[in-house]
């Protein structure tokens, strides 16, 4: 086969090759590699920070966070006890639907991009919502007796 124009040739077998590379990986193209994850606090005005690096200074916020990366997040405002929170990052529904449609269409190097990328994934709890106390209120808290579950006072007392 003779081409006329060989550079021609060469940036269409490129865009091509890019489509058809880019084509399986379904969550990568509609659910993107990140997310929006929200924190909000009783009282509002908290500091938030992530162990990743993302900051806001006063609740309610919400960022821009990678879908892949499980992080821990510290919500504190003057006057409170910080909170820390683990927020994990889970397959979803959406995002195994996205995979068994790359399986069922045979795209592994898709399935493999969706994989790498986050992208079927979901930050766990989101939206993260914290009631800050005082130290007042989180002693008092730490005192109260733990309430014995009815079926469980039954059985101790036979």
């Amino acid at each position: 086969m003779i081409f006329r124009n060989p550079a021609r040739f060469g940036v269409r077998a490129l865009a091509l090759a890019g489509v058809a590379l880019s084509l399986p990986a379904c969550a990568t193209v509609t659910r993107g590699s990140s997310q929006q994850f929200s924190v909000q606090s009783t009282p509002p005005g908290a500091q938030v920070s992530t162990s990743n690096g993302f900051e806001c200074q006063a609740t309610p916020c919400t960022f821009r966070m990678p879908r892949k990366d499980a992080f821990r997040i510290t919500v504190s405002k003057d006057g409170y006890v910080a909170q820390t929170h683990d927020i994990t990052s889970s397959v979803s529904g959406a995002g195994g639907t996205a995979m068994a449609g790359n399986i069922l269409i045979g795209g592994i190097i898709g399935g493999a991009i969706d994989a790498t990328s986050g992208a079927m994934n979901d930050l766990k709890p989101n939206p993260l919502i914290v009631t800050l106390r005082t130290p007042a209120e989180e002693a008092a808290a730490a005192q109260a007796p733990v309430a014995t579950p009815p079926a469980a006072a039954a059985a101790g007392g036979e």
